[in-house]
């Protein structure tokens, strides 16, 4: 229980995205005692509880952002760092028509960049 919390004081005091080897990296910092095991656990244990929102940001690799308002991500592919961007600053003209008995439960956008050659 303890690590769990100090795994949460790491995501939300500083708040951002991290990667789960980023958040291992941070808890044992301060306590050396944390286990990858234990922090992958975590942050799935966050996620299904909806207190962070979890981001593939390609096949092999995710982030876990620890803002749970709605936003949507730039993605720097040289770096891999994550830039939030607001709702307000992305504007759909058309949804695509759902699938009959659905509906949408939620919009993420990552818009991946590079560097102009």
């Amino acid at each position: 229980m303890v690590q769990r919390i100090e795994i949460a004081r790491a995501m939300f005091s500083r708040g951002g995205h991290f990667s789960a080897e980023g958040v291992f990296a941070l808890v044992n910092t301060e306590h050396s005692e944390t286990s990858k095991a234990t922090v992958y656990n975590t942050l799935k244990l966050f996620v299904d509880q909806g207190l962070v929102r979890q981001i593939h940001v390609d096949p092999e690799r995710c982030v876990y952002d620890s803002m749970m308002a709605p936003h949507h991500h730039f993605q720097l592919l040289e770096t891999g760092e994550m830039i939030d961007i607001g709702p307000e600053d992305l504007e759909f003209a058309k949804m695509p028509p759902l699938p009959p008995g659905t509906e949408i439960a939620d919009v993420e956008v990552v818009i991946r960049l590079r560097r102009r050659a």
